[in-house]
């Protein structure tokens, strides 16, 4: 798929898997390897950002993808995230949507929202929230509407 096939069809909190369709190196090369890695990895949707201006410059439209953590203890203390441009000429894949009934909790309302976490239902949603605190943060459930319009409009998963 191309990255503007998982922009206009591939819902927040889906697992998104990108390659640019080199094959993997052996292990005992690390810096190859890690090099490929770069170019060839997945995560979770969390953005859907559409084109915008700053300026005399013009942004177009992207999405981010929430890659790995970082830390320990329970302690996060580097997020990666990858956000790619709708001109990208990595090859992407949907692995994994979200399931019906789990809920979103996006850090705010709007357009420019971002998936800070995915949980499993309601109440999972609300605990994790009393104990992270998101003040302007929106609950939204997963529907079967969602899955619906997948197969009504022969959308795949992978």
């Amino acid at each position: 798929m191309s990255a503007h096939t998982i922009f206009d069809n591939a819902p927040i909190g889906s697992i998104v898997a990108w390659s640019d369709g080199t094959p993997q190196p052996p292990t005992r090369f690390r810096k190859k390897l890690a090099a490929w890695q770069s170019s060839n990895s997945r995560g979770r949707l969390i953005r859907k950002q559409g084109g915008r201006g700053v300026g005399n410059v013009s942004l177009s439209a992207c999405f981010t993808l929430h890659e790995i953590d970082y830390g320990a203890g329970g302690v996060i203390a580097i997020r990666v995230h990858r956000t790619f441009s709708l001109e990208s000429k990595l090859h992407f894949t949907v692995v994994e949507r979200p399931a019906i009934g789990s809920v979103r909790v996006l850090d705010r309302p709007g357009d420019d929202a971002e998936l800070v976490h995915l949980a499993t239902n309601q109440v999972d949603a609300q605990e994790w929230l009393t104990r992270y605190g998101y003040p302007h943060a929106v609950l939204e459930e997963v529907t079967a509407d969602e899955a619906g319009a997948d197969i009504i409009e022969e959308r795949k998963v992978a």
